[in-house]
């Protein structure tokens, strides 16, 4: 971080008129080192710090469990810090509105045979929604939060862009952030790196100072997706077939929550599979119960249909009509950039990759990258459908209708 204030611009480090002792902050505390050390940074600088953290949900041995997260263990290490540091530590239940807005969510798409990316979901309604207006109301004049992500003024406005350890990048699960969101948001653990964050942390001797990062989904404590999905959507487990390109029979499947894009694996086929040709699940047909599969080449994705798209760049997003806007996308959050062309208009999105990409799934995100300035996030969409070398409307012809079938 910068210097806590610029006599010479009257800012301070949070790029806020006013010297920190005259600035408030919530701090968005998971229990979790990088949060902790959000903080304890900017109780360091002077500013006037609030923590708060969200109950979100408790499966009981998820309090325990190593690698959770908002869980009962993670409000206690949050209190524990607060204390430590001498701020104001409030706990807020929000368990029904994120079974609603998330939990509920990733069920249905899920069963819907999507892809879905509960994170993204969470910090969209929960974090960046609900916990933003709280810090509103406790009159702060930003929230802040310890994601691996930066904000900086742009000449059109604030600006999100990659960290600095580029290794611990959550620019993937953070692209619906908004423009009016970004202006009352701060990332203090930006420019650093995690070996740097741990190190802070030991330095002000925090008691999570070795407390392992969160893995996987907070919500499934033994790490098995179906068991929610099942319990949420009790007909989701349903049985069907499984067929090929040419909607030939090759066998029974126990639901089709238990199958990915691009799964090689655990088919079950038998002699039904050409050992010359290993299969592949190349579509999940949720209306039809059936888990559809192909050889390797199938998998290969040209374009694709998107929806929800928050766009974060200069100018309008129905802009990017006739030759579209070159770009760069990421598709997984561990992939790396590729290049693409994005067409739109007022209501739709269409991606046109240079080349090709594998096992692209309905349900995951599209994220948005500057060609000319790599760093810079510029916003992102939902994939509602990928489109294997057929023909595609542009969007705004007809590409609504093609993402609903």
């Amino acid at each position: 971080m910068r210097e806590p204030f610029d006599e010479a611009t009257g800012l301070n480090s949070l790029d806020l008129p006013g010297r920190p002792e005259e600035t408030r902050v919530v701090v968005a505390m998971s229990g979790g080192v990088d949060s902790s050390v959000t903080a304890a940074l900017l109780k360091e600088q002077g500013y006037d710090v609030v923590g708060i953290t969200l109950q979100l949900y408790d499966h009981g041995e998820a309090v325990k469990r190593k690698g959770a997260c908002c869980a009962g263990q993670d409000i206690h290490d949050a209190r524990r810090v607060a204390d430590m540091i001498g701020i104001p530590h409030y706990v807020l239940d929000y368990e029904e509105r994120f079974r609603r807005s998330v939990m509920d969510d990733f069920a249905s798409s899920y069963a819907a045979g999507e892809t879905p990316i509960p994170c993204v979901r969470c910090n969209e309604r929960v974090k960046f929604r609900d916990l933003l207006d709280t810090a509103r109301d406790l009159g702060a004049a930003v929230l802040a939060t310890g994601h691996y992500i930066a904000s900086r003024q742009g000449p059109n406005g604030r600006e999100l862009h990659r960290p600095s350890d580029l290794d611990r990048d959550q620019s993937y699960f953070l692209f619906t952030t908004t423009r009016e969101q970004l202006d009352f948001l701060r990332f203090p653990l930006g420019d650093l790196t995690k070996p740097e964050t741990r190190a802070l942390a030991e330095r002000m001797t925090l008691p999570v100072a070795q407390k392992p990062d969160s893995q996987d989904i907070c919500f499934v404590p033994s790490g098995r997706y179906t068991t929610i999905v099942q319990r949420l959507k009790p007909d989701a487990a349903e049985e069907g077939d499984i067929v090929d390109l040419e909607g030939r029979v090759l066998g029974r499947h126990k639901g089709i929550i238990n199958y990915t894009i691009g799964q090689r694996r655990g088919l079950g086929l038998g002699a039904n599979e050409p050992e010359a040709q290993p299969l592949f699940v190349v579509k999940l047909d949720a209306a039809r119960r059936e888990v559809v599969v192909g050889p390797k080449s199938a998998l290969e994705t040209q374009r694709l249909i998107l929806r929800e798209v928050n766009w974060l760049g200069d100018g309008a997003l129905e802009s990017m009509t006739g030759d579209g806007l070159e770009l760069l996308v990421r598709l997984r959050s561990g992939g790396g950039l590729v290049p693409a062309t994005l067409k739109a208009s007022a209501t739709d999105a269409e991606i046109i990759f240079d080349e090709g990409q594998d096992g692209v799934a309905p349900g995951q995100a599209c994220v948005f990258y500057d060609r000319a300035m790599p760093s810079r996030v510029l916003g992102g969409g939902f994939i509602a459908r990928a489109l294997r070398g057929e023909a595609v409307p542009h969007a705004g012809q007809g590409a609504r209708v093609m993402a609903a079938q």
